[in-house]
């Protein structure tokens, strides 16, 4: 994809160079057509196979509604998000799940799901993006940026296994929990993120 977007820049260049109303002008603007549709075709039949196959294993998908005008100012990182169709793919989830009858949430931008520790819910901050890993000064638990966030996701949204197994606020203890009851363990909330 990277190479023919390098390739995409370089036709609309040599574009630039021709008199308009010639038949090299010509020539050379349907090569660039061809590989603009190329390029359309490639990112839609990905979009579509991979929110097919995350409607199909999940029944339960959670978005977080991000700023995308906001982000794409980073000129670092625009081409990046804007060549992903984010709000494409949203659609497409959105589509998707209510054609096969699943549940489709969307949470609010403003809520601190990468600086909120998803263990005790300690808010640690603001972090710089080149902060990929912290550590909550409340529990001590080391968190992954984005598995955290990816937690933190999933409760806003309504989920309640990373909180206990029935949906409380507060932890029971082992002396509490009745005897028949299960407890939730990190591999299965894991699980529930990922598959």
């Amino acid at each position: 994809m990277k190479k023919r977007i390098n390739r995409l820049g370089r036709l609309s260049k040599n574009l630039s160079r021709k008199n308009r109303g010639s038949k090299r002008y010509e020539r050379s603007r349907k090569r660039k057509a061809k590989l603009q549709a190329k390029l359309k075709d490639t990112r839609t039949d990905f979009l579509h196979k991979l929110s097919t196959q995350i409607i199909r294993e999940n029944q339960t998908i959670v978005l977080e509604d991000l700023n995308v005008a906001g982000m794409l100012r980073n000129r670092k990182l625009s081409r990046a998000i804007s060549d992903l169709g984010w709000r494409q793919f949203r659609t497409y989830l959105e589509g998707k799940a209510e054609k096969y009858g699943r549940e489709f949430r969307v949470i609010n931008r403003w809520e601190p799901t990468s600086q909120t520790c998803s263990c005790c819910r300690f808010g640690g901050g603001k972090l710089d993006l080149s902060i990929r890993e912290w550590t909550c000064l409340n529990c001590g638990a080391t968190h992954d940026r984005d598995v955290n966030a990816a937690k933190n996701i999933l409760v806003a949204g309504g989920h309640s296994e990373t909180q206990n197994g029935r949906g409380g606020r507060r932890k029971t203890s082992a002396k509490e929990a009745a005897t028949c009851e299960a407890s939730t363990h990190r591999e299965y909330v894991q699980l529930a993120l990922f598959d």
